[in-house]
């Protein structure tokens, strides 16, 4: 199948990846709960249901960020608009790295992203609340 791609989803995390700060899982957990952080879960909501999230994290679907983050938007949430560090999260790390990439040209900052995502962050036993995953059924 022939494809007209020119610049693909790999191009585009690698430019990311290049320009924005990537959190290690010892360094996201250090900054957990602290009143000048807000962690922001991009994950879809059967995502959250299923998986869990960070306790406190603030969820933004991923295609209403931008909206979200523009004080000019109709849509601005204000989390966006305080003074604080903002570290995106998603599944992998990949939704995350766009993200920060993109909040970033709009002028957020700080930001950064943590690389793993969600599944890093439980894999390292770190603060989950809910889910179903885990539950076993009967």
């Amino acid at each position: 199948m022939p494809s007209n791609i020119t610049f693909g989803y790999q191009d585009m995390l690698d430019e990311a990846l290049a320009a924005i700060r990537t959190l290690t899982i010892a360094e996201a957990r250090a900054l957990f709960e602290r009143e000048d952080v807000l962690f922001v879960d991009l994950r879809e909501t059967r995502e959250l249901e299923r998986e869990g999230r960070i306790p406190g994290a603030f969820h933004c679907p991923r295609g209403m960020l931008e909206f979200w983050i523009d004080p000019a938007s109709p849509y601005a949430k204000p989390q966006f608009q305080q003074d604080k560090t903002f570290v995106f999260f998603c599944a992998a790390g990949w939704r995350s790295a766009l993200s920060t990439f993109q909040a970033q040209r709009m002028g957020l900052d700080p930001v950064a992203h943590i690389d793993g995502g969600f599944s890093a962050w439980k894999k390292s036993g770190a603060t989950v609340e809910g889910g179903t995953t885990d539950k076993k059924a009967g």
